[in-house]
């Protein structure tokens, strides 16, 4: 009995896109640039994996910790 084994050629490449309105879902437009590096085409299946970029106020980040403590001047005055 023969047995059918499947290989996969793995190519990678990163770019950030912008999540755009299409109809009632959200979509992503792969750069030509990538689709070109990756040699893609209509109807490719690819994989994608999905981080979401945040921007994140320093302020407030240390909330509930313990104030600075200067520590003694004179242990460490001759870095100064």
């Amino acid at each position: 009995m023969p047995y059918i084994t499947r290989s996969y050629l793995i190519r990678m490449c990163h770019a950030t896109v912008e999540l755009k309105k299409w109809g009632n879902s959200l979509g992503i437009i792969i750069p030509k640039d990538k689709v070109k590096e990756l040699g893609l085409s209509e109807h490719d299946i690819i994989d994608l994996d999905i981080v979401k970029k945040e921007m994140v106020s320093g302020f407030g980040i240390t909330e509930g910790r313990a104030p600075y403590k200067r520590e003694h001047a004179a242990e460490h005055e001759d870095m100064w």
